[in-house]
């Protein structure tokens, strides 16, 4: 059986797209995103807790991402983690983790595709 490797997160940008043109002219943007969980402690106290995650687009979608998103926008976006690897200019081997969007929706936007696709993830979530 092959795996998944599916992530959908919903969170706001916490800067505003970098867009890049690499070699071949192919568009790359990255953005940081946080979401933000609230649970309460052994002790009742309502406690919040922020993830960041590093975001990449490529080609027409980086380019439509670095011309609709901005800093502090919640977004809700698709796509699959990636891990890559590379040595820095002193030769130190350095790792990140990216997700790799594959779809985004700004939230104030799409209300309605929004809610449909959150209602089937809490439907694929429970079975």
């Amino acid at each position: 059986m092959a795996g998944i490797n599916r992530v959908i997160l919903i969170g706001n940008l916490g800067k505003d797209p970098e867009i890049r043109y690499l070699e071949g002219n192919v568009a790359r943007v990255n953005f940081s995103l946080a979401t933000t969980e609230f649970f309460k402690d052994k002790d009742g106290n309502r406690i919040e807790h922020t993830e960041w995650h590093n975001i990449v687009f490529w080609r027409s979608l980086a380019e439509s991402a670095n011309k609709l998103l901005k800093k502090g926008l919640q977004v809700y976006l698709e796509g699959k983690l990636q891990t890559r690897q590379w040595q820095d200019k002193e030769g130190n081997k350095r790792q990140t983790t990216e997700v790799v969007g594959e779809h985004f929706l700004r939230s104030e936007e799409h209300t309605s595709e929004l809610q449909s696709r959150l209602h089937l993830v809490c439907r694929l979530l429970l079975e």
